[in-house]
């Protein structure tokens, strides 16, 4: 069945889920988590996105974030494409290091906001990553540490969260930390993590109550909230798009400063693409490739075809320090 497509407005509330290929681990370390929540801010910070909620396992991550100008594709693209060539660069592999579709659920803010927070805040609780809550307060790799206000992380809408639970900082500590510890008992809540009928209609009793009368509803796998949230959302994301101007395509972009960086270095674009092993056109190959895929997120095979070698020999220039 065809996937559909991403619901991307800027401003849209989304809970994230990324996975490891094949379910494999994306992190071996404290410095590769380092890495990835270090990239995550600068990422946030950079392109207007709003983290409200995070939690980073070992093969996997929840991201609750409010997207930017810019939208969701291009947030997750530059920071999942900067930390996969990281990765690859540290442990010396290639390929993909995560699944190549993200999960992103679209939620509705007034009735999921709190569950979603406390849902993704209690994932290394779940795990097993942290055996309790006071331990969980101090657990570095996820936004509940941030909210407790014992680590800092300036990028993190903390106070947003706390606002909902209260103007006064430390009363609004207190209720958020019991409401937290009300939640700990539910369980994973897929209900939290998926759109659909069933999530539209408030349960499957009420499914089963509609089909019974004959009456139809309107629901999305994408979103997660009630009919009419849905069909305001996907109102909302067919004029956004109507509304949008083509953008430059990112291959186009790549294209025309590829074509800038050789005519300021003196060198033929056509040498370049032929294999040339000047030094120059060497340079200019390294510098195309880190800035179109660490920084953009072109594909490895994209920046191949650019620069006329192949994806093993953008692996090559990518892993070399």
């Amino acid at each position: 069945m065809p996937r559909g497509a991403r619901l991307d407005a800027p401003g849209t509330l989304h809970h994230v889920m990324v996975r490891g290929i094949e379910g494999n681990r994306i992190v071996e370390d404290d410095s590769d988590r380092n890495y990835f929540v270090t990239r995550l801010g600068i990422v946030a910070a950079a392109s207007g996105t709003n983290i409200y909620a995070w939690a980073l396992m070992t093969n996997h991550a929840h991201i609750l974030l409010k997207s930017g100008p810019t939208g969701l594709s291009s947030f997750m693209r530059k920071l999942l494409t900067g930390y996969a060539s990281y990765y690859n660069r540290r442990y010396k592999r290639h390929g993909h290091l995560f699944q190549n579709r993200y999960k992103s659920i679209v939620c509705d803010e007034n009735a999921y906001f709190l569950k979603l927070v406390s849902y993704i805040h209690l994932n290394p609780l779940r795990a097993g990553l942290v055996c309790s809550l006071d331990e969980l307060e101090r657990y570095p790799w996820c936004g509940h540490a941030v909210i407790m206000k014992l680590i800092h992380r300036e990028w993190q809408e903390r106070a947003y969260v706390l606002g909902c639970f209260g103007d006064r900082e430390s009363s609004a500590c207190k209720t958020y930390r019991e409401y937290v510890a009300s939640e700990c008992g539910l369980g994973r809540q897929p209900e939290l993590t998926g759109g659909g009928l069933t999530r539209s209609l408030g349960g499957w009793s009420e499914v089963k109550a509609q089909r019974q009368r004959g009456e139809k509803s309107f629901s999305d796998e994408r979103i997660l909230g009630s009919e009419g949230f849905v069909k305001e959302i996907l109102k909302e994301a067919e004029e956004h798009r109507k509304a949008q101007f083509p953008a430059i395509p990112l291959e186009l972009e790549a294209q025309r400063r590829l074509d800038e960086l050789c005519r300021e270095a003196g060198v033929s674009l056509q040498a370049l693409q032929g294999g040339s092993r000047n030094r120059t056109c060497s340079l200019i190959r390294r510098q195309v490739v880190r800035e179109y895929v660490e920084e953009l997120g072109m594909s490895y095979a994209g920046a191949a075809r650019l620069l006329g070698v192949s994806a093993s020999a953008v692996t090559q220039i990518l892993l070399r320090k």
